[in-house]
């Protein structure tokens, strides 16, 4: 996911996303445990969507605060 597509959703739809992202990166270290998963790599690419939109929201809502 591009910063720039995260830039564009609204802070509702951002906490929202976070929260899917929380969920699929929860899924992922399951089925790693379980040893149903090959790519690896997935984990860390969720981890650092989940940065970005982490970092976007908090600037929208430091924004809204002003």
């Amino acid at each position: 996911m591009k910063v720039v597509e995260i830039r564009k959703k609204s802070t509702a739809e951002l906490a929202t996303e976070s929260t899917k992202l929380r969920e699929e990166i929860a899924e992922l270290r399951r089925r790693l445990a379980m040893g149903e998963m090959q790519n690896v790599r997935q984990i860390r690419a969720k981890r650092k969507d989940l940065a970005r939109v982490l970092t976007v929201l908090s600037e929208a809502l430091v924004k809204e605060a002003r």
